[in-house]
């Protein structure tokens, strides 16, 4: 079987709050780096600012590596590991299924 891409949906905040109510969710944003990660759930997310690469690895390495920045609102799969790539300082608004 194969792993659900990230998806990604170029939206403005607006539209994100009417559709999904981000302002309520939770916010999380880093500098500059480099880290491994693994979902423990199903995450959406609307990036307020910043640009990062996810490049999905292990099990799940057949997936494309995605560009998200700001204005992008996108879901990650649960389980996926991967490596962000933070190349611009990140802020997001977060939450889990």
């Amino acid at each position: 079987m194969s792993k659900s891409e990230i998806e990604v949906t170029p939206m403005s905040k607006e539209e994100a709050e009417q559709k999904h109510g981000i302002s309520s969710w939770g916010t999380w944003g880093c500098g500059v780096s480099k880290f491994d990660w693994e979902y423990s759930g199903k995450e959406s997310a609307y990036v307020i600012r910043g640009k990062v690469l996810v490049t999905p690895t292990g099990e799940w390495a057949s997936c494309k590596p995605t560009v998200v920045k700001a204005g992008d609102f996108a879901v990650f799969p649960d389980g996926m590991t991967c490596t962000w790539d933070v190349t611009e300082a990140i802020e997001k608004h977060y939450n889990f299924d």
